[in-house]
């Protein structure tokens, strides 16, 4: 295993492992705040359908 480290520069290779996984955790985050269900900032967003069916009934003749 520590031959592998002779190959690489250990501090170049953990700077660019990190980076790589911060762009990655931000790309999924965006993802998911992108999507309806999973939009913890705004919440879900209610549909015009969903209103409708709740309005009272019209009384029966």
């Amino acid at each position: 295993m520590w031959r592998i480290w002779l190959l690489f520069d250990p501090r170049r290779a953990l700077v660019a492992l990190f980076t790589f996984l911060f762009v990655l955790a931000l790309v999924i985050h965006f993802i998911l705040l992108s999507t309806d269900r999973f939009n913890w900032l705004e919440g879900p967003h209610k549909s015009a359908i969903a209103a409708t069916q709740n309005s009272p009934l019209p009384p029966a003749k």
